[in-house]
């Protein structure tokens, strides 16, 4: 059973971009298995001031992360790319449970193996407090075949 998960590096502007929106796509879904089927078996992260590596903390940390950020939703969009990495800007907005919204404004650098599954993510990572009113990110995109 092949677990290539294309396109695959080298990245052309097109091939990068896709893999932008796979990964914007599959973590609204907010499935902590599924996303964490996009890395390596052994793939190293630093999100925030958390150090991770392998799948099984990668699950363990977006459980955590989805429990405490209510109604998730995401946009990325590529800024950089080379043979193998690529550079990603985003913003997502969420609230917590008391009722505070938040706007994630972030980066994030990439580095794929062959077969196209993510190596290495180093997110850098804002909150910033919002009001309800100013929400601009409402679930997956629309024309992304998913409902809002």
């Amino acid at each position: 059973m092949s677990t290539a998960r294309p396109p695959l590096p080298p990245f052309t502007a097109e091939t990068a971009a896709q893999k932008v929106q796979m990964a914007e796509d599959g973590w609204n879904t907010r499935d902590p298995q599924r996303v964490s089927l996009a890395y390596t078996p052994d793939s190293v992260w630093r999100n925030r001031d958390e150090f991770l590596t392998g799948r099984d903390q990668i699950v363990e940390f977006l459980t955590r992360k989805w429990a405490k950020e209510n109604q998730y939703a995401l946009r990325k969009q590529l800024w950089a790319f080379t043979e193998n990495r690529i550079a990603v800007r985003f913003q997502y907005e969420w609230h917590d449970a008391g009722g505070q919204w938040w706007r994630s404004h972030g980066n994030e650098l990439w580095e794929f193996d062959a077969d196209g599954l993510m190596s290495r993510r180093e997110a850098s990572i804002n909150d910033v407090p919002i009001s309800e009113a100013d929400r601009t990110i409402f679930g997956p995109r629309p024309d992304r075949g998913r409902p809002r």
